[in-house]
């Protein structure tokens, strides 16, 4: 999907929610299109928020990543460095998806399959609990790391 594209829909999704896209919150969201990969926290979203918008302030930011977090277009997350990170997601996407954490380098990496819809089944019946969502962050040493190790 264009970034055009997932812009519009976030815009939809703001109207829907009862929110404008004013050309601050269109700079933090294009920086979240832009860096779709890296789950940058909100001190780095801001930092390249700054170079597009030179007047918008962190607490600005700070504002429209909660507002965006609070109407599910990004989710908040924190990996094993206490950091909250921000990352967007896929529209139409029923759960957050999960992440592959590498505890050498840092890497982060995405998996887009829905892994745990049977859990999600057996969490359900068994214990009469409806699931709303859930997140899933596998630690270990990512294949570059492992093959360094090797050599």
């Amino acid at each position: 999907m264009s970034q055009e594209t997932m812009l519009r829909s976030i815009r939809k999704q703001l109207h829907d929610g009862g929110y404008k896209l004013t050309p601050q919150r269109e700079a933090t969201v294009l920086v979240l299109l832009e860096n779709e990969k890296d789950h940058l926290s909100a001190e780095e979203i801001y930092m390249l928020v700054k170079q597009k918008s030179s007047e918008i302030g962190l607490a600005t930011v700070y504002r429209t990543l909660e507002m965006l977090t609070e109407l599910k277009i990004v989710d908040k997350i924190s990996f094993n460095d206490g950091v909250a990170r921000y990352d967007l997601r896929k529209e139409g996407a029923k759960h957050f998806h999960h992440h592959l954490l590498c505890l050498e380098c840092g890497s982060i990496e995405e998996i887009e399959e829905d892994l745990l819809v049977e859990v999600e089944k057996v969490v359900e019946k068994n214990f009469n609990f409806e699931v709303t969502d859930h997140r899933l962050t596998f630690h270990g040493v990512c294949g570059a790391c492992r093959e360094n190790k090797s050599k």
